[in-house]
């Protein structure tokens, strides 16, 4: 009997492309190839801005394999392939401004032991066993976004933080949850989605590679005036 697979999602697939390029342009700059060097310095510039005001960024950031039919690979529709660009440079992007100066990968695939996603990113700029309520408030603002243009722009200042702190994120994660975030109910699913995420764990900075834990945390509520 045939088992047939069925091809990844958009969503999936955006996660993967924006995974696949930043994990070369990481390897580059951590090696110090100049090449990739350059494209950082180039990249970061569109940190928190529009794709669409950056024209010298869309031949770096390559969305061909997007517009790929093999595979079982079906055409994108004008939506999904605006969606998938918006959210792939701005993952891009953001990883640029994150990784800039910095001897470490700040792209680290999510696992489960280790989570690297955006909630559990922000719980570890907190206290072991408090909460920093100014950073708390950043995330539910980013999450609570009108639009993709100001998301990006609160996710920079997030970025910000991390970067300052060394810890890093999931941009393949990233990139998907922005492509979802984007289409009608997205947004909610997203910011479920980072809420648990920070709560999955609250291990202290100091003992995230070696004894991650878990906890209870307080509520990631979007009340409007946290949003404001």
């Amino acid at each position: 009997m045939t088992t047939t697979v069925a091809p990844p999602s958009v969503r999936h697939r955006v996660a993967e492309l924006a995974a696949d390029r930043i994990t070369t342009w990481q390897h580059g700059y951590l090696r110090d190839d100049s090449t990739a060097r350059a494209a950082l310095a180039r990249l970061r510039r569109g940190a928190g801005r529009p794709a669409a005001g950056m024209p010298d960024l869309w031949s770096l950031v390559d969305t061909g394999p997007l517009h790929e039919r093999t595979g079982g690979l079906r055409l994108l529709s004008e939506g999904e392939l605006t969606r998938a660009e918006d959210a792939l440079y701005t993952a891009c992007t953001l990883w640029a401004l994150h990784q800039q100066s910095r001897a470490a990968a700040m792209h680290r695939a999510h696992r489960p032991e280790q989570p690297t996603g955006l909630g559990a990113a922000v719980r570890r700029l907190m206290p072991a066993h408090g909460i920093d309520e100014p950073v708390r408030k950043r995330l539910v603002r980013a999450a609570n976004a009108p639009d993709c243009v100001v998301l990006a722009q609160r996710l920079r200042e997030i970025v910000m933080l991390l970067r300052r702190a060394d810890i890093p994120l999931d941009y393949g994660l990233l990139a998907g949850e922005m492509y979802a975030w984007q289409w009608p109910g997205g947004a909610q699913s997203v910011r479920r989605a980072w809420g648990r995420s920070f709560h999955s764990r609250q291990a202290p900075r100091a003992q995230y590679d070696t004894q991650p834990t878990t906890g209870t945390g307080p509520d990631f509520d979007t009340n409007p005036k946290d949003a404001s």
